[in-house]
Order: C-alpha cells, then structure tokens, then sequence
C-alpha cells in the first residue's frame, strides 16, 4: 500500500512540473491587435499629370510675362497635387494581430476588416489560419 501511495505522489509531482507537459503545436496567445495605415507611395504618374494640367489651366490666365509665370505655378502646383492624390490614391489601412507562439516565436497576421480577437486571447494557428481555442 505504501508503495501505491509513493507512486501515486510520484505521478502527480511529474504532472505539476512546468515544462513537463507537451506543448501545443501551433498554440499560443494574442499580445498585440493593431490598426496599421500604411502611407502611400507615388510613382511620379501623378506628379507629372497634374503638372500637365496644371501648366495649361496656368497658361489661360494673364498675357506676356504674368501668363509665364502662371504657366509655371500651376504646372507646379499641378504637380504637387497629383503627387499628393496619388500618395493618398495608394494607402493602405489593415489591422495586425500579433501572436506570442508557445515555441517562442512571435507571428504577425494580417486582416482588411477589425478582427475579432483581443489581447489575452488563446489562439492557435494552423495552416497558417488563426483561430479561437
């Protein structure tokens, strides 16, 4: 009997050791959710239509000297413009949801609409999908 009892604290030392449980493959938890706007980037198509445009709506005004120098302010402020709407054309908002991995690692997923996962929350990733466990 005694023997029994010996072996049955000895198993129950074994499952309360940290570590001696087998990790969950793919397992872990949410330690960051995040709106993330990404600044766009202009290829220079914009700058060059809008100072197109903007020379020649520059041109129609004054005569002489003042119509040049119309032509280059509006070509310019054309150009800064159609810099500006391009940039702002080509952003991107996402949300990013950062997992802490049970192996260590920190993994990152990304989302076009508010997940529905919060910090804290267990997770667990397979076939690089996340889901709630």
């Amino acid at each position: 009997m005694k023997n029994l009892i010996n072996a049955s604290l000895a198993a129950a030392a074994i499952a309360l050791v940290p570590g001696a449980h087998a990790a969950c493959k793919g397992c872990g938890a949410v330690v960051e959710v995040k709106l993330v706007e990404q600044k766009g980037e202009a290829s220079g198509a914009g700058a060059v239509i809008g100072g197109v445009l903007g020379g020649v709506l520059g041109h129609q005004v004054g005569s002489g000297r003042g119509n040049d120098v119309a032509t280059v302010a509006g070509a310019g402020a054309g150009a800064y413009a159609g810099h500006q709407i391009e940039k702002n054309k080509n952003a991107k908002t996402f949300w990013r949801v950062v997992v802490n991995m049970e192996e260590g690692k920190d993994r990152a997923f990304t989302f076009q609409n508010q997940p529905r996962y919060r910090v804290g929350d267990k997770v667990r990733v397979a076939d690089g999908k996340l889901s709630l466990r």
